[in-house]
């Protein structure tokens, strides 16, 4: 029997509901063979994917954002609240959409920041490459009808983007990033590189200056949903956000909404927050968080610094918010077509929240009047208008990630823990999940709740196996745990690694060699943490553990010779 099959009895047993953003509904147990069941008796997948977001930033994991739709679907589902992604954004999708290490997958590191000695090698082709089938080309053979609207961020070529991945319909943004309103597509941004591609179903096309993107993303996925209304097909829809991405930019009257929230500082948020998520159960109610690192105290800002400062956190909210409103929008649709109380969401962030200070592309940041020449205006009643672009900072990105340390880019809890949840038929709803999960577990989810197997081989080539595990014993509420506590999952980006190994984990910050973030930082040295009586990573315990510090060394080791993991040799003051 599949292990689809297992879920579906037990979910029967179960009479388990969708809770208040459904219908009741069970799932008819099913016999016999484990080939792929009929398509009516499987479900639909919805996979939403935040670019950047905070841990903290829904409502349903302790946020002040008005974020009713997905908390909705959170709370009448399961919470993760050990949901680990890569450190940045397309390592993390390569991870989503192949279930294999992003250092197999071909995003060893992003395209834009490989080095030379990475250049050219195995894994660190900057794109999704042919080792791997995205789940997107699983599901379509086995007869889901495949649809896209987002952020691919993948490849850019026609044979790398996603209507050659397995996306019947898909509109995407091929670069990782773009303004927000379509404002940086004219030859001033052309003459840098730092105009965005967008495909239409593999047709290049100009974005529709002056929609906002999370709004023109939704608008193109409904319509593809609508398209298949009469399709008997299951459907998996895949939409990955460009929100809250930098730079940082939203409709007016979202911004308007937020004015005057965030007056009181970073650090207040931070303690709102964190007082809100030890309410919910989300963490220890002794926990004490990471202080911050790199980032002036509120009280020494000048009052000019304190209005630039709260309004960059009122435009991300807005961002945040609007999000929210379009995943609305989407739920109303499946609705009104009658798929929703079939259709399994996943959501999650790609990683921790941006903590680089930002105020123009980086293509143009070291050249004179760069900004200048792009009509950039980061004056502070402009902030959030598409001739802005600014990112909101160490001081926000760390009370986001609060109470974890650090943000995106590094590959500490909050880099990689980020918000994730799933809701729908075959979920247990109402819970929190505590396990420690990884993104490479999504796709072989999708798979086992499709009730496929993942084929040797793909379109002719073999194929790697997918490392992930199923999360159908967490959904189902059958199991707690999926990885044994001597299991070893291994992360690398930057040259910054890390080993997490049941409660313990390991990390390396190298003191030189990281291009991301600008200006990072590290000790040079390997520190250890024991997560489950220290998830801030607040205490390092190298030296009083040295012997299981040595072990995650070691397994580190084997970890990055079995994935093909390129890093320098350390300066000498690092040896």
């Amino acid at each position: 029997m599949s292990k689809f099959l297992k879920s579906a009895i037990f979910l029967t047993v179960t009479a388990l509901s969708w809770g208040a953003m459904g219908q009741a509904r069970t799932t008819p147990a099913a016999t016999g063979s484990t080939v792929p069941a009929p398509a009516q008796q499987r479900p639909n997948f919805l996979l939403i994917v935040a670019d950047d977001l905070g841990w903290s930033d829904l409502g349903s994991f302790g946020g002040e954002i008005a974020t009713p739709n997905l908390d909705a679907i959170a709370n009448a589902g399961v919470r993760f609240t050990g949901f680990h992604t890569a450190p940045t954004c397309s390592p993390t999708r390569s991870m989503l959409l192949s279930g294999v290490d992003n250092h197999q997958a071909g995003l060893g590191s992003m395209a834009e920041t490989l080095q030379p000695e990475q250049t050219g090698q195995p894994g660190y082709e900057g794109y999704l490459n042919d080792r791997v089938a995205s789940i997107a080309e699983l599901l379509h053979q086995g007869g889901y009808r495949t649809l896209m609207a987002g952020k691919w961020h993948l490849g850019l070529t026609p044979e790398r983007g996603p209507a050659a991945r397995g996306f019947e319909r898909s509109y995407a943004l091929l670069q990782g990033l773009g303004n927000h309103f379509g404002a940086d597509q004219n030859k001033a941004w052309k003459a840098i590189d730092a105009a965005p591609t967008y495909r239409d179903n593999g047709k290049i096309v100009s974005y529709p200056k002056g929609r906002f993107s999370a709004d023109y993303f939704t608008d193109r996925l409904i319509g593809f949903l609508e398209e298949g209304r009469k399709d008997k097909r299951p459907f998996f829809a895949y939409l990955p956000y460009s929100t809250p991405h930098w730079p940082i930019q939203a409709p007016a009257e979202d911004i308007a909404r937020y004015k005057g929230r965030y007056d009181a500082g970073y650090e207040a948020l931070r303690d709102a927050r964190l007082k809100r998520q030890k309410e919910l159960g989300l963490v220890p109610a002794d926990l004490t968080p990471h202080a911050f690192q790199n980032v002036k105290p509120w009280a020494s800002l000048s009052p000019e610094e304190k209005a630039v400062e709260a309004r960059k956190m009122e435009v991300y909210a807005a961002m945040v918010d609007r999000m929210d409103q379009n995943v609305g929008r989407v739920v109303a649709t499946l609705k009104r077509l009658g798929r929703y109380d079939d259709t399994v969401i996943i959501f999650l962030a790609d990683n921790g929240p941006e903590g680089n200070v930002i105020d123009a592309p980086f293509q143009a940041a070291s050249k004179p009047e760069g900004a200048a020449k792009l009509g950039i205006d980061n004056s502070l009643g402009n902030i959030g208008a598409a001739t802005s672009y600014v990112g909101y900072g160490p001081g926000w990105a760390q009370a986001n990630s609060s109470p974890s340390w650090l943000v995106k880019g590094y590959p500490t809890e909050g880099g990689t823990r980020v918000t994730a949840f799933a809701a729908g038929p075959h979920v247990a709803g109402g819970r929190i999940a505590n396990a420690f999960l990884s993104v490479t577990d999504v796709a072989p989810t999708l798979l086992d709740l499709a009730g496929q197997t993942q084929p040797a081989s793909f379109a002719g080539r073999p194929i790697l196996a997918m490392q992930g595990h199923s999360l159908v014993p967490v959904l189902t509420a059958s199991q707690i745990n999926l990885r044994q506590p001597t299991e070893p999952v291994g992360t690398e980006l930057f040259y910054r690694r890390a080993l997490r190994k049941g409660d313990w984990k390991a990390v390396y910050l190298p003191k030189s060699g990281s291009t991301y973030p600008r200006g990072g930082f590290g000790t040079g040295t390997w520190q250890l943490f024991n997560l489950a009586k220290d998830p801030a990573e607040a205490h390092d315990l190298a030296t009083s553990e040295p012997t299981k510090l040595r072990e995650l060394i070691a397994d580190w080791d084997n970890y990055a010779r079995e994935k093909g993991v390129v890093v320098p040799a350390a300066p000498a003051a690092e040896k």
